[in-house]
């Protein structure tokens, strides 16, 4: 149950762009206590610093953060900016924690309590959140929550009401903090209409590419293969029950794949890189009448080119999800603290918050699949 409801590519250069300044400030001031955290300066700059510690105010809570995680969008961020993160900004947005304050008008919440959330709420009276499309919400992205690589985050109002669940205490606070990514890839999913015999095809090896390898075994499905062009990440997704890996390209993969279809192709393929090549090859390996997920984001500006023949005559269907609803969190959270997810293969390993560089390095590496920051 809800929290509110219990009572009721390029290098990181690691050596240079930190800065740790405000080190000399004490730990509280007449304006209140402060925390530490990094703030992303500019691309390929961040900074490890002190700002004042937020307060809640009437419907919200502050969160003192156990595990943030790395994920491919922040690394991205940090490489070349993101449209949604204006520079100077906190970062960071996969986390989990205990609630640390609770403002005022907030009822079934208590300080201490070990909670698991996402970053973002949807207003709930928009024309599309009217419409049940709450991923879509007019103020949706204009209010999410940044800063997560720091010692504590304050969420709205919206997030309390809407998306803040119990931590159970057996789910430890790096898998916990998959919530949110977890829940882009169910909302992705629900988006589809899936059957237990379809065979799937995942393109990319990464985190995301393996939490739908998850999800979908959650779902009953077991033909999923998995495309990409790392052997140490396609490694992963055998050990996690993936019923085929091949490596290479998208066009490395199409001869082995419609081998391993009986020559139709998949059923449901899901792009999982976000690179515009990948979203053009990606229909070349389904079925006539199957349908292609773009799941990953490509750099703003991009555009893709289809066959307009081949999705004409083949009857292809083309689905690109975004972000998610609250039914997909709910979802999310029931597949996270279910036996049988093995959410922990996805953490590999574990940072301190002054170095979150190096554990941003290590992500793009391809070293593990998630690090967690903690502070």
């Amino acid at each position: 149950m809800r929290v509110g409801d219990l009572t009721s590519g390029e290098p990181i250069d690691t050596g240079t762009g930190v800065q740790n300044f405000n080190s000399d400030l004490p730990l509280s001031t007449a304006g209140g206590a402060l925390m530490q955290t990094q703030v992303l300066v500019q691309p390929g700059e961040i900074a490890f610093t002190q700002v004042p510690r937020p307060v809640a105010g009437p419907g919200e809570v502050v969160v003192r953060i156990r595990a943030a995680l790395t994920c491919g969008t922040d690394v991205k961020a940090f490489l070349r900016g993101h449209p949604k993160f204006p520079m100077p900004t906190p970062f960071g947005h996969e986390f989990s924690g205990e609630i640390a304050e609770v403002g005022a008008h907030v009822r079934g919440v208590h300080e201490g309590e070990a909670i698991m959330t996402t970053h973002t709420a949807p207003c709930g009276g928009c024309y599309y959140c009217e419409r049940q499309q709450e991923n879509l919400c007019d103020t949706v992205m204009e209010t999410m929550v940044l800063g997560a690589y720091a010692q504590y985050i304050k969420l709205p109002a919206r997030v309390v009401r809407t998306n803040l669940y119990a931590k159970p205490r057996g789910l430890p606070f790096p898998v916990a903090a998959l919530l949110e990514p977890l829940s882009c890839v169910v909302h992705g999913l629900e988006s589809v209409a899936l059957h237990p015999d379809d065979t799937v095809v995942l393109i990319g090896a990464g985190a995301i590419s393996l939490l739908h390898l998850l999800a979908l075994r959650a779902m009953g499905l077991q033909r999923i293969a998995v495309l990409g062009r790392s052997a140490r990440r396609a490694e992963y997704a055998r050990r996690l029950g993936a019923d085929a890996v091949f490596l290479g390209s998208v066009a490395d993969g199409r001869e082995p794949i419609l081998d391993y279809t009986q020559q139709r192709g998949a059923d449901i393929v899901i792009e999982c890189t976000g690179q515009v090549d990948v979203w053009e090859a990606a229909p070349t390996l389904v079925r006539r009448g199957g349908t292609v997920v773009l799941f990953g984001g490509c750099p703003p500006g991009t555009q893709f080119r289809l066959d307009t023949q081949r999705f004409h005559y083949d009857q292809l269907n083309l689905v690109s999800p975004f972000h998610f609803t609250p039914r997909a969190v709910l979802r999310a959270r029931e597949l996270l603290i279910s036996d049988g997810f093995v959410g922990h293969a996805l953490i590999s390993g574990e940072y301190a918050l002054p170095d979150l560089p190096e554990a941003l390095a290590a992500h793009q590496r391809g070293d593990g699949i998630k690090f967690a920051v903690i502070p």
